[in-house]
């Protein structure tokens, strides 16, 4: 969703701020560089809601003490084939990224690599985390829940997050890499259409009578400040484009982070950007179940098919999922990322309060 305003600025000059701000806000190096590296991962694959956009969010839960920057992560159950941690309030990233290095771990050694995490926080997109296991040669699924910002099919009320779903499996020439929200679209859509004074499509939100709402400000406002309404499920309002089927989904992730993990479910959590959140990670050997080259070879014919199949008039080109994130990395990487005027001068103000120098 860039803009012709935006600023384009080097990958590794905004990697370095956001390594410099998580370093001054009281995070080790390593811990620092981790948080940043799933940041840049959002901006580069062109997820601008979830990359330097969010870094004032952060910023403030740090400031706030909802996110404990001395956090120690522990394991409260383990077996060969799972775990379950408690973040203790960390850096969600943080969570996500010691969760899922266990699950490769336990995938690589039995096969299967299971663990859930409570009382943790945002942690970034959730197609992060299996992107580490495909590196690995291993699939893999990851899923969380958020502070409520989802209406149920016929309510008005937010009582799930956006509960996203991200999966990954090697092929070639990318992976087949799949990551959304089990609602229309992420709250930090909202807030990117907010900033950039732009009204949003029909069909994302309803106001508390139900009705199409598409002033991103206002409806913005409402989610923060936990009112009637809010973002439609996946499929949309009803149950005539599927919206049942969003619904279900995301309810399907709770059952698999809040409830599993035994932390807070999405209604618990103090407003659509409440903290201590749930966070479920599933790693598997492809080995298990034949030779690994074969499967993936499987996998790459089986995209390839799908991108060679029969157009629509006028359309150029299909994709598959992963690809159009990877091809906007490397245009990233080569051109500069993209940051809306506001979200700079967020970044401008974060400087300032920590007394680092400005992009």
């Amino acid at each position: 969703m860039g803009n012709t305003a935006d600023t384009l600025i080097p990958a590794a000059r905004l990697r370095a701020f956001m390594e410099r701000v998580f370093e001054r806000e009281g995070f080790s190096a390593p811990d620092a560089s981790a948080i940043a590296d799933v940041l840049m991962q959002a901006d580069l694959f062109g997820i601008e809601s979830h990359g330097a956009q969010r870094m004032m969010y952060y910023h403030r839960n740090i400031r706030s003490g909802s996110v404990d920057v001395h956090a120690e992560i522990e394991t409260v159950r383990e077996t060969p084939v799972s775990a379950l941690l408690d973040g203790h309030f960390a850096m969600g990233q943080l969570c996500g990224v010691r969760a899922m290095e266990l699950a490769i771990a336990k995938a690589k050694k039995t096969g299967v690599g299971v663990v859930c995490v409570r009382n943790s926080s945002h942690y970034g997109i959730a197609g992060y985390y299996p992107l580490m296991a495909a590196r690995e040669g291993l699939c893999a699924f990851s899923m969380t829940n958020t502070g409520p910002i989802m209406v149920p099919t016929f309510g008005r009320e937010m009582m799930l997050g956006t509960n996203p779903i991200a999966f990954c499996m090697p092929a070639d020439p990318v992976p087949f890499w799949f990551d959304a929200s089990t609602t229309v679209v992420t709250l930090g859509k909202v807030e990117v259409y907010d900033k950039r004074e732009k009204p949003m499509p029909h069909g994302w939100t309803i106001d508390g009578e139900g009705r199409t709402a598409t002033d991103a400000s206002a409806m913005n406002a409402s989610i923060l400040s936990g009112g009637k309404g809010g973002i439609l499920p996946l499929g949309g309002e009803g149950e005539t484009t599927g919206g049942h089927k969003g619904y279900g989904l995301g309810i399907m992730v709770e059952a698999l982070t809040g409830v599993l993990a035994q932390g807070l479910l999405s209604p618990d959590m103090q407003g659509a950007h409440g903290d201590h959140t749930s966070h479920f990670f599933l790693a598997f050997d492809p080995a298990m179940f034949g030779d690994p080259a074969d499967i993936r070879a499987g996998m790459s014919r089986y995209l390839r098919m799908l991108r060679e199949s029969e157009r629509l008039p006028g359309c150029a080109r299909i994709y598959t999922p992963g690809e159009k994130a990877h091809e906007a990395q490397e245009r990233r990487l080569r051109e500069g990322v993209p940051v809306e005027e506001k979200t700079l001068e967020e970044l401008r103000i974060i400087a300032e309060e920590l007394g680092l120098e400005a992009l």
